[in-house]
C-alpha cells in the first residue's frame, strides 16, 4: 500500500503546525520532517511537539528526514539524530551516504562511511527504528553499482539499512526504472517530484513516468511513503494541486491490485 504524504522541507519558510494544516489540507496522510528546521537534532521538546501536532490532525509520521551524512565526522551527531527521531515517533532515519560522489571517494573514504553507516544501523535498530538512505548525487549512492556496494559493504540486513528512492536527474526514466528493480528488497519510501533539467514542473507532466514507477515499486508488497518534494515555486497552491495528481495514481494503482 501507498501512503500519500509531503517532505516537511518543501516549506521550510512554514512552521510544523502551518506544514500540518496544509499536509490535512491537501488530504494526505504522512509527513517526514526534516531535521535542518522544523525538528533540529536534540530538541527533543520541539520533537515531542511535532510528533503531538501531527497525531493531532490524524496524520503520522512518515521518518525524520535527518542531516546525517555518515563517515564524515560531521554535526549533527548520530546520537541527538537518533534522540530526536525516537522523541518524534519516526520509525525510520533519513540518512546520507557521505558528502562526496562515488568517483571523487577513494577506499578509505568508502570504508569510513560503511563503518559509520553499520555504528549507525545497529544504534538506530536497538531503538526500533530503520535507516534509510538519501538516493542522491554527490554522494555513495549517486550510481546503482555504488549504492549497492555500499550496503553489502554495511552488513546490514534490509530490514536495518535500506534507500529511499527518487528519479536521478537528467537520467532517462528506463535508467531509473532499473535502479528502483534493482533495490526493491530494500526499498523504503519514496520522494515524489518532476523536474526537466534542473526545472521544478508542476507534478502532473509526470504523467509518462510516474505511474510506471509506481507500479513497480508496488511490486515489494509492502507499505511505502510516497513524499512530495520540490514543489514549483515553493508554492502552496501548486503543492495542493501536486497533491491531487499523487493521490490520483495512487488511486489508479489501488484499482489495479
Amino acid at each position: 500500500m501507498f501512503i500519500p504524504g509531503l517532505v516537511s522541507i518543501t516549506f521550510r519558510r512554514l512552521g510544523p503546525a502551518e506544514v500540518v494544516r496544509l499536509v490535512a489540507q491537501a488530504g494526505l496522510r504522512t509527513i517526514e520532517w526534516g531535521g535542518d528546521v522544523h525538528v533540529p537534532p536534540g530538541d527533543l521538546a520541539r520533537a515531542r511537539e511535532v510528533r503531538q501536532l501531527t497525531a493531532d490532525a490524524g496524520l503520522t509520521v512518515a521518518a525524520y528526514g535527518s542531516y546525517y551524512r555518515a563517515g564524515t565526522g560531521k554535526a549533527p551527531a548520530f546520537a541527538a539524530v537518533l534522540d530526536s527521531a525516537t522523541a518524534l515517533g519516526a520509525g525510520v532515519i533519513r540518512v546520507w551516504a557521505g558528502e562526496r560522489g562515488s568517483a571523487e571517494t577513494d577506499a578509505a573514504g568508502r570504508a569510513a562511511v560503511a563503518d559509520d553507516l553499520r555504528r549507525a544501523g545497529e544504534l538506530a535498530a536497538a531503538a526500533g527504528i530503520r535507516l534509510a538512505l538519501e538516493w542522491h548525487g554527490n554522494t555513495l549512492t549517486d550510481t546503482l553499482a555504488s549504492a549497492l556496494a555500499l550496503v553489502r559493504a554495511t552488513g546490514l540486513p534490509p530490514a536495518a539499512l535500506g534507500f529511499y528512492w527518487q528519479p536521478s536527474v537528467n537520467r532517462p526514466a528506463a535508467v531509473c526504472r532499473e535502479e528502483l528493480a534493482a533495490i526493491q528488497a530494500r526499498l523504503v519510501h519514496l520522494h515524489a517530484f518532476h523536474w526537466q533539467g534542473h526545472e521544478r514542473l508542476p507534478l502532473a507532466d509526470g504523467d509518462g513516468v510516474w505511474p510506471e514507477y509506481l507500479r513497480q515499486a508496488a511490486g515489494t508488497g509492502r507499505d511505502h511513503a510516497v513524499l512530495l518534494e520540490f514543489v514549483r515555486n515553493d508554492d502552496p497552491e501548486q503543492f495542493l494541486a501536486d497533491a491531487k495528481t499523487l493521490i490520483r495514481w495512487l488511486g489508479a494503482e489501488a484499482g489495479r491490485g
